[in-house]
């Protein structure tokens, strides 16, 4: 059971408001909890007709601006089939009175207002933000997110674009800024990539065949499958270089083999490179050598 419990002052006193699903059952999969906040009120369990008169009169007109949501560092998240993975979001926000708390989390769907709709639900580790003061109008909030790949990803179509929902709480802890639809990030499914060039040594003007496969997580049976027809380049490197050239590029077979010959000329390494989908990440082998006599 995921728990999304958040504090507030209203009122001078301290408000706790949880949100609680239990699971549910899928096939062999546990499903997430999907009941995510939809408003700031709910997030921070505080809103302006539950405060106080002398507390309203000090509530600034506008709400805060939220100016920056980074997650993963800006990176794409990857998930194999077993491991955790704890990420991190932050959120800067400004208000005349400062910021005290934010809120962040990922969801996966069309629309927030409709639990029918929304397949996927990421939500923090932490009741309330750690909030760093960049100046005495702007914090920069931190949360951090754990995602197991065989609980909160479920199945394969969860990869591909996710909705980053942010808010903010002012310093009256009056005003509030929320949105479901702040950005966008990326959740993959991680990826394997191999490499074997062969014989080794090799007469010069010889043929070496390079073999390999591009695999990927598969979050339904927790195994890793070849990623079919995918363009795959085939890169060298000669002995005394660093730079890397493409030499030609070749799809993967409808299991994710890869096959394909070239002439020797000279001592250096072989490697397969593959740029990447919106599903999956980019994956480079190391180089494997090759000794031509």
């Amino acid at each position: 059971m995921r728990i999304r419990a958040t504090v507030a002052a209203v009122s001078g006193a301290l408000a706790l408001s949880a949100l609680a699903v239990p699971a549910a059952h899928a096939g062999d999969h546990s499903v997430p909890n999907l009941n995510k906040p939809t408003s700031g009120a709910e997030v921070f369990g505080t809103a302006a007709r539950g405060a106080s008169k002398a507390a309203a009169a000090t509530a600034d007109a506008s709400e805060p601006v939220i100016s920056k949501v980074v997650v993963n560092g800006g990176k794409d998240i990857v998930l194999g089939t077993t491991a955790k993975k704890t990420i991190s979001i932050s959120v800067t926000a400004s208000h005349a009175t400062g910021v005290v708390d934010a809120y962040a989390d990922l969801w996966h769907g069309t629309n927030p207002d409709s639990p029918d709709t929304i397949d996927g639900a990421i939500l923090p580790n932490e009741d309330v933000s750690t909030c760093t003061k960049v100046n005495a109008t702007t914090s920069t909030c931190k949360l951090t997110y754990t995602i197991d790949p065989r609980y909160d990803l479920y199945k394969n179509s969860l990869a591909g674009t996710w909705h980053v929902s942010a808010g903010a709480l002012a310093g009256n802890q009056m005003d509030i800024a929320y949105t479901d639809f702040y950005s966008t990030a990326r959740v993959q499914r991680l990826s394997k990539l191999t490499v074997n060039a062969a014989p080794e040594p090799v007469k010069k003007g010889g043929t070496i065949t390079v073999t390999g496969k591009l695999s990927r997580a598969n979050w339904e049976d927790y195994a890793y499958h070849g990623y079919a027809t995918q363009p795959v380049k085939l890169q060298f490197r000669k002995k005394t270089s660093s730079t890397y050239t493409t030499v030609k590029t070749i799809k993967t077979s409808s299991v994710g083999n890869l096959k394909t010959t070239v002439k020797a000329s000279v001592d250096g390494y072989w490697r397969y490179s593959f740029a990447g989908t919106s599903t999956t990440p980019a994956v480079t082998t190391a180089g494997d050598f090759v000794d031509v006599r």
